[in-house]
């Protein structure tokens, strides 16, 4: 009977409206500390900043982008967003594994392969990642660090993501579905 409930109740998460609210709050502890909200953009910015000067120096010091995160005495990777970002994925393997919820496998539905799956999250982060260095910011820098100033600019942001996130579920649902 033990065995059973705690099969049952393998995967228990926390209260999705507990963990908005201790985001929120992350968030605005943030900008107390920092002076600005929380963002992931940042931090692969300025990994492809290091990655592109170690490569190639001179490239990154004509260039007109790269060069302005370059300095002499101090790395791109010296900043509190890579920090930010590592700790994210270091806890998150940490809450996965305490969990059991680690494990190499591609979950999708049955109605389409692995492959096409993973095709598809392919295309998402490459379309999402040129979306945020379109837009200077992905979305927890743009519309949430934006909505905890109250900024129109981050409630318009929100609105457009989750709109056309909407919009375009039509078109992908036979992917989970």
């Amino acid at each position: 009977m033990k065995k059973d409930k705690k099969q049952k109740n393998r995967h228990v998460y926390w209260n999705p409206y507990f963990g908005g609210f201790i985001f929120g709050i992350l968030i605005l502890f943030t900008f107390y500390l920092t002076g600005r909200g929380l963002g992931a953009s940042g931090a692969m910015k300025s990994s492809v900043v290091s990655i592109v000067d170690t490569i190639s120096p001179t490239h990154a010091e004509n260039n007109a982008y790269y060069s302005k995160f370059i300095e002499e005495d101090k790395s791109p990777m010296d900043t509190w967003l890579v920090f930010e970002a590592l700790g994210v994925l270091i806890g998150g393997f940490i809450s996965g594994g305490l969990s059991g919820r680690i494990s190499l496998r591609v979950q999708h539905s049955p109605k389409i392969t692995s492959k096409r799956r993973l095709v598809f999250a392919l295309g998402g982060g490459v379309l999402f990642g040129l979306g945020a260095q379109i837009a200077r910011g992905c979305t927890s820098g743009a519309a949430l660090s934006g909505m905890a100033v109250l900024s129109t600019g981050g409630f318009i942001t929100m609105l457009a993501i989750f709109g056309s996130a909407y919009a375009f579920a039509y078109f992908f649902r036979k992917n989970w579905i």
